[in-house]
């Protein structure tokens, strides 16, 4: 059975929304938004994740337990859907995580904690992506193009949201990570096309080995993917 939306309900959504868009704090605006998701879509949950300064994905809302969980073990896996919708820049989408080949370690952890189809659209600032915005439903199920393009018109809401809170440069310490996952992300990027052409990688696996250096170094991922593109090495290689 596919999931699907209904696009009067999206209209009123966007409204609702956008006369409460000029609201200075950051994390009560966005899970405005994933108040919306769960409201509008016929989900079972809604969660949203931002990155930080080094790089790394942070569950920033969620709607309820099974998603807080779906994003920490992402997180701890270091593999997933919002993770490849972050590292990729591309909406990804599985009828049932649990049973995907992509993430075995994350289908394994989740397997009975009531999480199975996932659905993700990236989330941008300024044009870059910083984030993952993301559905669920306890039972594997498909996603049609509508559901999808419903969602990422809330993923552009919550981007005007981080937009105007860091333009007023006084939203706390989201904003400030944001800010500098902005200034940074055009060398990471660089440095994750390296290792593509370097290693053979695919984008995702690419930026997860830059995340890992980064972690093993006590260094900022942005620091290590300068590192890299000055030198051709990541700390702790060696030189051949």
């Amino acid at each position: 059975m596919s999931v699907s939306v209904n696009p009067a309900a999206l209209a009123a959504s966007l409204r609702r929304l956008d006369r409460r868009g000029d609201t200075i704090s950051l994390r009560p605006s966005l899970q405005r938004v994933i108040e919306a998701c769960d409201q509008l879509f016929d989900v079972d949950g809604s969660g949203l994740m931002l990155t930080d300064e080094h790089g790394d994905l942070h569950y920033t809302a969620a709607s309820d337990g099974p998603g807080t969980l779906l994003e920490q073990a992402q997180i701890e896996t270091g593999q997933g859907p919002c993770i490849d919708t972050f590292s990729q820049d591309a909406p990804v989408e599985t009828t049932d995580v649990t049973a995907d080949e992509r993430w075995p370690d994350l289908g394994r952890r989740l397997d009975g904690l009531g999480v199975a189809a996932v659905l993700c659209v990236p989330v941008h600032l300024a044009g870059v992506c910083v984030g993952s915005l993301n559905l669920y439903k306890a039972r594997a199920s498909a996603w049609d193009l509508a559901m999808q393009s419903a969602l990422e018109k809330l993923a552009e809401v919550a981007e005007s949201m981080m937009s105007a809170a860091v333009a007023a440069d006084h939203a706390g310490e989201l904003a400030s990570q944001l800010s500098y996952a902005l200034d940074y992300r055009a060398p990471i990027e660089r440095a994750v096309g390296y290792l593509m052409g370097r290693d053979g990688l695919s984008q995702g696996d690419a930026f997860n080995l830059l995340r890992s250096a980064a972690r093993n170094s006590r260094r900022k991922v942005a620091d290590v993917a300068e590192h890299l593109l000055d030198t051709g090495t990541l700390p702790g290689e060696e030189r051949t």
